[in-house]
């Protein structure tokens, strides 16, 4: 069968329900049937413009992404390579961590000087300055294409930089570009949209309006007044965003992050957010995607309530993103290693499921802060309140508790609801730096065991694992922002640190914390790669355990099990058989990590302090 055909072929099988969900959404905003195929002619352009080498990808498993082998690591650019050229000068490191998906962070070109840390994109077809050429950008991807390493970048779809070519137009007083934006004339509407919709960053960015006298106009700014939100009711810019995506597929990429999904339609009397129309829009997207390049796969960033985020997945018949980041497990984790406490872990999990269709980003961190949005459902029904939890939390992870390990710093604090967000590295969070600042060698150890555990539940659990760069070589939080007065007023850049790579020699060093979290690590890459039991289609069931220091999954496949175990405390513990063989285990069992063995005949397995196991029949 020719490509032709192919093509041809997959319109056929999505075009009734493009076509319809199109006319739902937009008909209402006068679209016409000359839209829908002006739309239509923009998808088979850029089928026709991708190179032969992707479209032979595009007729491999569309489920290429659930395979075990998929671990990710996301990373800036400039701050790990210097540039583009360079960064494929990096290809031997990744390779030899394991890492065969990487996520670069924000690299199309911005504005000049603050840009929301290069969210505030000016071109869409042109690569950040700083690091490279377009042409630099595609030789990239053709040799991490030829590594086996997959490429996801950032698509911000809620608003464009105010020096797009289309703001700078709507700035010449032009209507039709004024209509590409949320724009008012008058204050009426945009007063009435302050009275629901909550600010995004009232500290940096108070208001959802900044008004433009040279055009007298108030502009929907949810995020800065920089950063112009777009009419999503206007069909021409929904072809226009099409356009774009269709032209970063084509540039051989092959993961797109959709940024900000939640903001992007617009309704008086609504908080703004994860309104009913932006899942029609993702489904119009990934039908889109499905005809003219079905390789590609979308990930969206909804950083949003745990009931809201599974939603973007949308289900097996109307499909929306596939992969998702599973920001309450991230919250999750960090509250198990307070707490000692995993419940509030197991009761997520079990509920918020995916569909066949997607899986989880899996992450422990990234490079915006730790927001601590729990299901405060599940925290009561663990006994406390989730307005005092969520202070605890914050005390606990800046340092400020008690007894906490921990060395974060503030960010973001509301002093009328004394709501705060948490900056810091993996380690520093997880004990090292204070433990370093001690020069305590129990106090050494045991933050390593947390570190450890930490990527071993990432690489356990289902769905695609996600490092942040340096977390894999154990980097405390780099202060050196505050020296710098572009960075200063970000707290976020403490986590944000340029890859050491003196500190990446001594990887191999198994006497210093970077060597035994990088060779830790890396073991345990290799054991996932190799097991098919940790591919994103298997069977996983989370573990109801008495005791709620550890959390327990299990993996089944025809006659395969696993039985995997973490404990979230500085204890050792005996749990009782019963409960395993009660879900399903008997018999002998081999740790995949430490070759240790145990037979479910025995009365009890004994769990080291933040010991983990990975149990294989």
């Amino acid at each position: 069968m020719g490509r032709r055909d192919e093509f041809e072929q997959r319109l056929a099988k999505h075009y009734d329900d493009l076509k319809w969900t199109y006319h739902y959404v937009y008909d209402q905003f006068g679209a016409s049937d000359e839209d829908f195929e002006s739309l239509m002619r923009v998808i088979e352009k850029k089928y026709q413009e991708r190179q032969a080498e992707l479209k032979a990808l595009d007729q491999r498993d569309s489920h290429w992404f659930m395979a075990q082998d998929m671990i990710g690591m996301m990373l800036y650019v400039d701050l790990f390579a210097v540039d583009l050229k360079n960064l494929s000068q990096k290809i031997p490191y990744l390779k030899e961590l394991g890492v065969t998906y990487v996520h670069l962070m924000p690299l199309l070109k911005p504005r000049e000087g603050e840009n929301d840390g290069g969210y505030a994109v000016e071109d869409y077809r042109d690569i950040d300055p700083r690091i490279g050429t377009m042409n630099d950008f595609i030789q990239m991807l053709s040799e991490f294409r030829e590594a086996g390493i997959s490429v996801c970048i950032d698509y911000v779809l809620n608003h464009t930089a105010k020096e797009h070519e289309w703001a700078k137009r709507a700035l010449e007083g032009n209507y039709f570009y004024q209509s590409m934006y949320m724009m008012y004339e008058h204050y009426d509407i945009p007063a009435l949209y302050n009275k629901t919709v909550p600010e995004v960053l009232p500290d940096k960015c108070p208001g959802n309006f900044t008004y433009y006298e040279e055009i007298n106009h108030h502009v929907f700014t949810s995020f800065s007044d920089f950063q112009w939100d777009l009419n999503f009711k206007n069909p021409y810019v929904f072809e226009q965003m099409v356009d774009i995506m269709l032209f970063l597929a084509n540039t051989g990429v092959n993961i797109i992050r959709l940024d900000a999904i939640p903001f992007m339609w617009k309704e008086l009397g609504t908080s703004c957010r994860n309104l009913p129309m932006i899942h029609e829009l993702m489904h119009l997207l990934h039908l889109i995607k499905e005809i003219a390049c079905p390789s590609l796969v979308l990930l969206g960033e909804a950083i949003v309530e745990p009931y809201e985020i599974v939603k973007y997945f949308g289900d097996e018949h109307k499909v929306e993103c596939e992969l998702m980041y599973n920001a309450n497990f991230m919250v999750n984790i960090w509250n198990s290693l307070a707490t000692r406490d995993t419940r509030v872990m197991r009761l997520d999990s079990e509920r918020y499921t995916t569909p066949k269709s997607g899986t989880w980003i899996n992450y422990a961190r990234c490079h915006d802060d730790i927001g601590w949005g729990f299901s405060e459902d599940a925290i009561w029904l663990t006994g406390s309140n989730p307005v005092d939890h969520k202070q605890f939390m914050i005390d606990f992870y800046s340092g400020k508790f008690p007894g906490s390990f921990a060395t974060g710093e503030i960010y973001q604090y509301n002093p009328v609801t004394r709501d705060a967000r948490i900056n810091g590295t993996l380690a520093s969070l997880a004990g090292l730096e204070q433990a370093l600042r001690y020069d305590n060698s129990a106090m050494i150890e045991t933050a390593i065991a947390r570190i450890n555990l930490i990527h071993a539940l990432l690489l356990g659990s289902q769905g695609i694992p996600l490092l942040y760069s340096c977390d894999e070589l154990a980097t405390i939080n780099d202060y050196s922002y505050l020296e710098d007065e572009h960075k200063c007023r970000e707290g976020r850049w403490v986590h944000r640190p340029a890859m050491d790579w003196d500190r990446a020699k001594k990887r191999h060093d198994l006497t210093t914390p970077v060597g035994q979290v990088f060779q830790m690590l890396k073991h345990l890459i290799n054991i996932r790669k190799n097991e098919p039991l940790f591919a994103g289609d298997v069977k996983n069931e989370i573990l109801r355990l008495s005791n709620h220091h550890v959390y327990g999954i299990g993996k089944f496949q025809d006659d395969a099990k696993m039985l995997l175990l973490f404990n979230f405390s500085e204890h050792k513990l005996y749990l009782p058989t019963t409960e395993m063989k009660q879900c399903g285990f008997s018999g002998m069992m081999s740790d995949l990590v430490s070759d240790k063995r145990i037979h479910l005949e025995d009365e009890v397995i004994v769990v080291e302090p933040y010991e983990f196991l990975w149990f294989k029949n």
